[in-house]
């Protein structure tokens, strides 16, 4: 299947490149160290960009939009980088295409650190593995950076970082409890463990940090956790648009005043903002609010989405 989506990395590449000399004014050397290519690819793409008309007043590729929308969010929410996908009308269609975006995204970035890759959980993070190219370092590792759900689905974190960590070919370590305890002292309680303790603790330590994100207006598998059934209606009074790792955050992505919220199993957000690498891999319009929430609050320096999300994020204040 991965081979299928081939060419649409190609053209990606390709209307990246251009937009960025043609448009953006950046010099062979500064595309090759940004998308982490040779200059000699560069030069290549730009030559046969040149030959074939595709540069005017604008660059015509099909992807140019995309790209001039992952610079326009980039800029807006200072992040390191962004990539911007086309619209899908089918649902699971388009979060493949955001997740094996992010894969691609990802592989360019595994090798450069060896302190391990944190992985969420989520159907679109399920994905980023099909176009995982990377060849990670022999002492690298894989961990799941939240706690689990009692529904086996293919995108429970505990899944998406064994899927990992085989394509990889690393070893992987679990959060192995449950993301939400009945209240902030089961919490204290299972952290009693050292096992888990020290889980947690590679959580913050990996230098990269893969995550999603979900509205709590829909079914989802978190809301069907009941801890969080019984409260869904106290968090959204709060001022809650969606949840990140677990955290239930406000509009300004601040996380609000609940026991919910102290009483995860994750890694906090505040930590992934310390990471290297940290990307957001999440679309769709009912996602925007929190997505925007999580941007403004800085907790993720490279986003994945597609291109209504995009324009969403660049109307009304940052």
């Amino acid at each position: 299947m991965a081979e299928l989506w081939e060419p649409f990395d190609e053209e990606l590449e390709k209307a990246r490149v251009a937009w960025l000399y043609f448009i953006g004014g950046r010099t062979q050397q500064e595309i090759a160290q940004e998308m982490n290519i040779t200059r000699l690819k560069v030069n290549k793409i730009i030559g046969a960009v040149r030959e074939s008309g595709n540069v005017k007043v604008s660059v015509s590729l099909p992807l140019s939009d995309c790209v001039e929308l992952a610079e326009a969010v980039s800029a807006r929410y200072r992040l390191i980088e962004a990539v911007v996908v086309p619209d899908l009308e089918d649902f699971v269609e388009q979060k493949r295409v955001i997740g094996e975006a992010a894969g691609t995204m990802a592989s360019g970035l595994i090798h450069e650190h060896d302190m391990g890759v944190g992985v969420g959980s989520g159907r679109t993070l399920s994905f980023a593995v099909r176009t995982l190219r990377a060849r990670p370092k022999p002492e690298s590792w894989v961990v799941g950076l939240m706690g689990g759900v009692t529904r086996g689905s293919g995108t429970n974190t505990f899944e998406v970082a064994t899927t990992f960590a085989r394509a990889l070919a690393v070893e992987c370590h679990y959060l192995a409890a449950p993301i939400y305890c009945a209240n902030p002292e089961s919490r204290n309680a299972l952290l009693l463990n050292d096992e888990l303790t020290d889980v947690l603790a590679r959580t913050e330590i990996a230098d990269i940090g893969m995550v999603s994100c979900g509205p709590i207006m829909e079914e989802t598998s978190l809301t069907h956790i009941r801890v969080v059934k019984d409260h869904l209606d106290a968090v959204l009074k709060l001022g809650a648009v969606g949840e990140f790792l677990g955290c239930f955050l406000d509009a300004q992505g601040r996380p609000v005043d609940h026991f919910l919220n102290e009483s995860i199993i994750a890694l906090p957000p505040d930590k992934l903002k310390l990471k290297p690498v940290s990307m957001l891999v999440s679309g769709g319009r009912s996602k925007i609010p929190i997505i925007r929430a999580i941007l403004r609050a800085g907790y993720v320096n490279r986003l994945v989405t597609n291109e209504s999300v995009a324009r969403a994020l660049l109307q009304g204040p940052r």
